[in-house]
């Protein structure tokens, strides 16, 4: 099968379009057909290596896992012997480990839900990592509830598209802060208010909100904190804070900080669920959010796309499409 590999960190021409072999399903696992992937922020920052701590786990010297991608959408082509819920054929979509940006690739059941049927395998590969992540967020992390101000910094972009839908979903008043290009976008996804931050800093305004989801990480805790209420809730999703821990760093002083004043700051760590994604479905096949699809490319042009996404005021998400040309033993395989 085709796959976009890389053996070494580094930079888009570590990346490569290769041949390699097609990945058998573990007992708890299932063999999807790609028909659709992603891009995610984790997949350039895991592409360069950039920070220690994801060494530990994804390799120190050189990735454990040489095919990329974490988003797919697919069919199934083969079960693991312990996987129940799930039969050969079905389409479904998933957050793996590593292994989207290819023909072919496995997922863990328990990570696996049923595609929505009202969108593509394209729609439908936009959503598990950055959909959960902002689910998590509204839901878990801050709590939203009817009526709540809501102010998400980073409006525009895959995380934050949805979390400006799910807001509205929850009831909330929601504000969303992007660049001049993405203002009407922004609009689009549902959004009360919008701010242009080449104009406006959200954070100097008299407006303050429940709440304050930051995608961002341009501006410091102190500054976020001012544009909150006195018990409001600051949810962090990024960060900066070098090449060994990363956005963590900045997590790690917001927990201890939030030990000393009244507002909530709350790191979000977002963690794969098929529980998740089956409550996503249920919100898309409901109309209730849509998926917001920028541009995609096949999966020969993966390092055009991940170049896009780095360097472009991307509305919503970049997919990958892949195509499928088996070869002789993959054929004598089926």
């Amino acid at each position: 099968m085709k796959a976009i590999t890389q053996h070494r960190y580094g930079e888009l021409d570590t990346l490569e379009y290769e041949t390699v072999a097609r990945p058998v399903a573990a007992k708890d696992e299932v063999l999807i057909r790609v028909q659709g992937a992603s891009i995610n922020a984790a997949d350039w920052l895991l592409m360069r290596g950039e920070l220690f701590v994801a060494r530990l786990a994804f390799g120190l010297r050189r990735p454990k896992v040489s095919t990329r991608g974490r988003d797919v959408a697919g069919v199934i082509e083969a079960v693991g012997d312990n996987v129940r819920r799930f039969s050969v054929g079905d389409e479904v979509y998933a957050e793996v480990d590593a292994g989207s940006f290819a023909e072919y690739t496995v997922a863990q059941a328990k990570r696996l839900a049923h595609k929505p049927t009202r969108i593509s395998f394209g729609e439908a590969a936009a959503v598990p990592t950055a959909a959960t992540t902002a689910l998590q967020g509204v839901r878990d992390v801050a709590k939203i509830k009817p009526d709540d101000t809501v102010l998400i910094n980073g409006a525009s972009g895959g995380v934050g598209s949805f979390a400006v839908q799910l807001a509205k979903a929850y009831g909330a008043e929601v504000t969303g802060v992007c660049s001049t290009a993405n203002l009407e976008f922004v609009r689009s996804l549902g959004a009360d208010h919008v701010i242009d931050y080449t104009v406006e800093d959200f954070t100097t305004g008299e407006a303050r909100y429940d709440v304050v989801i930051d995608l961002v990480a341009n501006r410091s805790l102190a500054e976020c904190r001012r544009a909150l209420t006195r018990h409001g809730t600051l949810v962090l999703a990024s960060g900066n804070g070098g090449r060994v821990l990363g956005p963590i760093r900045r997590m790690l002083a917001a927990v201890l900080l939030g030990m000393f004043v009244t507002q909530n700051l709350r790191p979000l760590t977002a963690v794969a669920s098929g529980a998740d994604l089956e409550a996503l479905r249920e919100l898309i096949e409901a109309g209730t959010i849509t998926p917001a699809v920028d541009r995609s490319y096949p999966l020969a042009e993966t390092p055009e796309a991940i170049r896009y996404f780095v360097e472009e005021h991307v509305k919503g998400k970049i997919t990958i499409t892949a195509t499928h040309q088996n070869t002789a033993e993959e054929q004598q395989q089926q």
